[in-house]
């Protein structure tokens, strides 16, 4: 979540990218050391991170990078965005797996092994600014999410048809906490990749389009159920349930901690129905969750969490006057712009000219944008969670990532930092690349007619999907 913005600001500046090949030798040098040494590096510091970068089918992105040096072909990757560490591990892929296995396999590549990549411009507002420098320094180029950036779109468009590196994107838009669901992608990857087939068309270019989707999935090197069962005793606590004295069954810790995990689930739910019922006359509507512990109990939590997720979207869009329209991802990132055009006024780049009034209005304006994206912020880390998730395969993994979501809705309703999660241990990545997807192939139905590009996109955007699902094992 970003940090509190609660005054007016100049509108958001592009932070054009600028390749430093020095600064980019020194990271891909220090990034395998710090994963080495068991330690990953996140936007707010050191923190427990990945053991260890394992890839599958390797060969494929290695002779697709030898294509790209051999100027045959422009490459997407796309790559999915389950967690913050996963541009390290596909940094690490690039900088460590694909070299190594590149000279086992008596295949030279040019060096440095890198990618220019796509980034949200809001990140550098809650990592601060000098992750803005570095991401620049990396080659990467910044868009804002939920409109038509133009500018930061013609920087991806040029970087992807004329850069010295593959451009990477992660299609989901942003992370969603769940290495086993894939958030419905955003439709930008397919339509900046015709557009590049379109630029190289009209350059009379013959090289080919390619997206390469690629998986990044998580697993614990020790199962960490006993600090699953303290953070579900401190959210018990925090949301007024007696905590369970008995602990849990180091023999079966998925039976005694599923119990608590869904009575927890319940109480969530029931508390915010209540307050967005009474505090904002909202009128949700709920399915009965039996006593007991069926398929139907999960269903009925399902349901009711996309009522809730609905209904707290439409408090933050009837403020910022915004019709309810495409799922949840797309309402949020509206939002989201939304509430980024109450803050960074663009009538403001003189904002030290505004008089002590003026001032004082704007920012009681950004304040109020601040708040309403705060019910943006619940929805948009229970996008993609389901009410089977954890039933149907209760792996530590999987009880994991339900606990740390509950926990993250918790931390900000009580006003507090996300992003400071618990740490439960280390983790292992596995990356697996999958099968490129021509988009060269489909250019001729792109640029046949404007009803065949808009289901060109679509169609690519789907099988893109499908492709990335595949990848989750």
């Amino acid at each position: 979540m970003p940090h509190r913005i609660e005054r007016a600001q100049p509108p958001l500046e592009f932070i054009p990218p600028a390749l430093n090949p020095l600064f980019l030798r020194f990271t891909q040098f220090a990034l395998p050391i710090w994963l080495d040494t068991l330690i990953a590096i996140s936007p707010l510091g050191m923190a427990e991170g990945i053991a260890k970068v394992e890839a599958d089918n390797v060969e494929i992105l290695i002779d697709l990078i030898r294509q790209f040096q051999e100027k045959k072909i422009r490459l997407m990757v796309a790559f999915r965005h389950p967690q913050v560490e996963d541009p390290l591990c596909l940094g690490y892929l690039l900088s460590k797996l694909v070299p190594q296995t590149a000279r086992e396999r008596g295949i030279v590549l040019q060096h440095p092994i890198h990618a220019h990549f796509i980034y949200d411009r809001g990140i550098p507002l809650w990592a601060g600014s000098h992750i803005g420098w570095v991401l620049s320094r990396l080659g990467g180029t910044p868009i804002q999410r939920g409109k038509a950036d133009w500018t930061g779109l013609r920087s991806a468009r040029n970087l992807f048809a004329n850069g010295n590196f593959p451009i990477a994107a992660a299609p989901e838009g942003a992370t969603n906490g769940l290495s086993e669901i894939l958030n419905p992608l955003e439709p930008g990857i397919a339509q900046l990749s015709f557009w590049c087939a379109e630029d190289l068309h009209k350059a009379q270019r013959n090289e080919q389009v390619l997206i390469l989707p690629i998986g990044i999935q998580y697993s614990y090197v020790d199962s960490p159920w006993e600090k699953i069962e303290q953070i579900l005793t401190e959210l018990e606590i925090s949301t007024g349930l007696t905590p369970s004295q008995s602990g849990y069954d180091i023999r079966l810790p998925q039976e005694s901690l599923y119990p608590r995990l869904i009575s927890l689930a319940k109480h969530l739910l029931s508390l915010m129905e209540e307050f967005y019922q009474r505090f904002y006359g909202q009128n949700i509507p709920t399915a009965k969750i039996p006593e007991t512990d069926t398929s139907d109990d999960n269903e009925a939590i399902a349901a009711r969490l996309q009522a809730l997720l609905d209904t707290a979207l439409q408090v933050a869009e009837k403020y910022f006057d915004l019709r309810p329209k495409g799922n949840f991802t797309d309402r949020c990132r509206r939002v989201e712009q939304a509430g980024w055009n109450y803050i960074f006024r663009e009538e403001f780049k003189d904002i030290k000219a505004l008089s002590a009034v003026e001032r004082g209005l704007a920012d009681k304006i950004a304040e109020e944008a601040n708040l309403r994206m705060w019910h943006m912020r619940l929805v948009e880390s229970f996008v993609a969670v389901t009410g089977k998730y954890v039933r149907e395969k209760p792996s530590a993994e999987r009880f994991a990532e339900t606990t740390l979501l509950l926990w993250d809705m918790v931390t900000r309703i009580e006003g507090g930092n996300s992003f400071k999660r618990p740490q439960l241990g280390k983790q292992k990545a596995k990356i697996t690349i999958g099968k490129p997807i021509s988009v060269s192939e489909r250019f001729a139905a792109y640029k046949s007619s404007r009803r065949g590009a808009r289901e060109a996109v679509a169609q690519l955007t789907l099988d893109l999907q499908q492709a990335m699902e595949d990848l989750i094992f």
